[in-house]
């Protein structure tokens, strides 16, 4: 995948904002909160997502793939695909699909109905 293709899948998700910051890195948001973002590291672009705990555990182990830097450091569950190997196109895009998810489950329920992101379960 690249910075276009990272875009794209990102700005098709519901309710997302695209700001770019922190030396020229593409953010995407939902509810004001960081769910993915592509910077550069090791002259290519590198994508960073928020994962579950096992994906954590499981995909660090992977070539190409580490804890995000700053965000991992922090203890939080975020990892960095910065180099070859690692993760298919598509699994790249099913993890930052992912991570929308998991950030969009931390809004409050009053934030999601005001960005029409609200469920018959969660209304």
């Amino acid at each position: 995948m690249d910075r276009a293709g990272f875009n794209r899948v990102c700005s098709a998700l519901p309710a997302t904002t695209h700001v770019v910051q922190w030396g020229n890195s593409d953010v995407w948001k939902v509810g004001g909160k960081v769910f993915a973002l592509c910077g550069r590291a090791e002259g290519r672009d590198a994508f960073t997502f928020k994962c579950s705990d096992i994906a954590f555990e499981v995909l660090q182990e992977m070539p190409g793939i580490r804890p995000a830097p700053y965000l991992a450091a922090r203890g939080l569950k975020w990892l960095q695909q910065y180099a070859a190997g690692g993760l298919c196109d598509a699994e790249l895009e099913a993890h930052i699909k992912a991570s929308y998810d998991l950030v969009k489950a931390k809004l409050t329920q009053k934030m999601q109905a005001q960005l029409g992101l609200a469920t018959k379960d969660s209304a």
